[in-house]
């Protein structure tokens, strides 16, 4: 039973906003919530080490006629980092989740967000999958509008038309591979087509699976909502996007190009090789060119997706583990940026780079806190970008894709460039004399600094233990690749 609690914790909490609308009230519960969600999730992640794939089927209908949920070692590492994100967004909220009428629903639909994604990682089936891509979906286009200014609500619709237009292509997919197999379990699934003479017929379905998740993840050419949307919400609400959402596309393109689309893979290996040279190479030249810190970072998301697509195009036991180690890191760099870029905008009253200066100065703990992130993005040693990049690397060279892994390597240099760029307008020069943006005199509290010292401190970890932590994405990626574990465990 226990193993559903990352879907009824949320679900619990969303009940509780319901009933208590007061917003002061709201952020304590939320706090509260993600602490529960962040034990929990440690503990299941125990118990996967220990007992193997973890495995419910509700109801009592064994699969594949009911609903299953799994969680091996991928899932479970994707419910601790995400845990430790919604953890670190409740802190922030405090100080960031205005007081004005919109904002007491934040908490109603952060957590039926939350219930969405952990739904995502959990599900062992297919059409549950589209459901909870949905939640993900409907909660985001609310949170991306609070306030109802123009802008949030242009950002918005554009949010909202191409995610829609991927759950039709996911919709398609679903109705496609059902007629063809008869079975949305995933492992039921698995298990037809590893020993089916005519699965290459299953491409048709592959290609709507891959844009819709192509859209979700926000790889190329399908990313051009993101920065389009991401820098109108409020900044909490972008952190925690910047943090999970595309990395729900990217879980599932794992999961789903590991699992059953195994047929035919030269062909799928070399397009999915083809779109991430595309998307990292376009998203660090794009933020390369941007001025405000929210542009930037949102361009960032969509080059780093590249990395991770990178690991699953080169398909090899390291690369899927370095996709794995890759995707973890940069769900906690990434938010740490995105949350320390609300903080430099609390204190100048803008996010523009050319009207910021001297915070360096101004606040010295600010500048550590960010050169942390920054420098974790970039690939510097010991933190854990490096050892992100050097596993992809690695496995790029071992297995000869020799192109990728220089594109790899030239769009660390690009995300290098836009982090000092970002250091060197906000935090070395001085404050411009002819900008309009009047000086703040803001000090920092704790729902400022708490909540990137946690999400710093463990990029340090991440890198100084990153071999102890790289034997649990190779654990992950065994799975992924030689999937008659997880097959076994769902259909015994």
């Amino acid at each position: 039973m226990y193993v559903v609690l990352p879907i009824l914790i949320p679900f619990a909490f969303i009940i509780l906003f319901i009933l208590v609308r007061d917003l002061h009230y709201s952020k304590w519960l939320s706090l509260a919530g993600s602490v529960m969600l962040l034990l929990v999730s440690v503990y299941l992640f125990i118990q996967t080490s220990i007992h193997g794939i973890q495995v419910l089927h509700v109801g009592g209908w064994k699969a594949p006629f009911g609903i299953t949920i799994v969680i091996d070692t991928f899932a479970g590492l994707m419910l601790i980092v995400s845990s430790v994100i919604i953890l670190t967004i409740s802190i922030y909220s405090f100080g960031y989740v205005e007081r004005k009428h919109p904002y007491h629903r934040f908490y109603l639909f952060f957590y039926s967000l939350i219930m969405g994604v952990n739904g995502a990682f959990i599900t062992g089936d297919a059409f549950n999958l589209y459901v909870w891509f949905e939640v993900i979906l409907m909660s985001s286009f609310v949170l991306i509008t609070l306030g109802s200014s123009k802008a949030q609500l242009e950002g918005g619709i554009k949010y909202m038309a191409l995610n829609l237009l991927g759950s039709l292509f996911f919709l398609a997919g679903l109705g496609l591979l059902y007629g063809k197999t008869g079975t949305l379990n995933m492992a039921h699934l698995a298990n037809i087509l590893r020993h089916d003479e005519q699965a290459i017929l299953m491409n048709s379905s592959a290609i709507l699976f891959f844009v819709a998740f192509g859209i979700k993840a926000a790889v190329f050419p399908m990313f051009f909502w993101l920065p389009a949307s991401y820098h109108t919400a409020n900044i909490t609400i972008t952190s925690l996007f910047a943090g999970l959402l595309t990395k729900v596309g990217v879980y599932t393109m794992i999961r789903f190009f590991t699992l059953f689309f195994i047929q035919d893979q030269t062909f799928w290996h070399t397009i999915l090789l083809v779109i991430a040279g595309f998307t990292m190479l376009i998203g660090g030249l794009a933020a390369s060119s941007q001025y405000e810190t929210r542009k930037i970072l949102s361009y960032h998301i969509i080059s780093q997706i590249g990395y991770m697509i990178m690991g699953l195009g080169i398909f090899t036991p390291l690369a899927l583990a370095g996709a794995i180690f890759f995707t973890l890191h940069n769900m906690i760099a990434k938010t740490n940026t995105f949350l320390i870029s609300g903080v430099i905008s609390r204190l100048k009253g803008t996010y523009y780079l050319k009207d910021i200066g001297g915070l360096y100065k101004q606040s010295p703990l600010l500048a550590v806190l960010f050169i942390i992130p920054a420098f974790a993005l970039a690939g510097f040693p010991p933190l854990s970008g490096f050892f992100a990049k050097f596993i992809l690397i690695k496995a790029g060279i071992e297995d000869s894709h020799y192109f990728i892994t220089a594109v790899a390597v030239l769009t660390g240099i690009l995300t290098l460039y836009s982090m000092i760029k970002i250091w060197n307008e906000a935090f070395l020069k001085k404050q411009p004399g002819s900008s309009s943006i009047p000086v703040k005199s803001v000090r920092l509290t704790w729902p400022d600094i708490l909540p990137s010292s946690i999400l710093g401190v463990m990029s340090i970890l991440l890198g100084i233990f990153a071999g102890k932590f790289f034997t649990f994405c190779i654990q992950a990626a065994d799975q992924l690749i030689n999937p008659l574990q997880y097959i076994d465990a769902v259909l015994r």
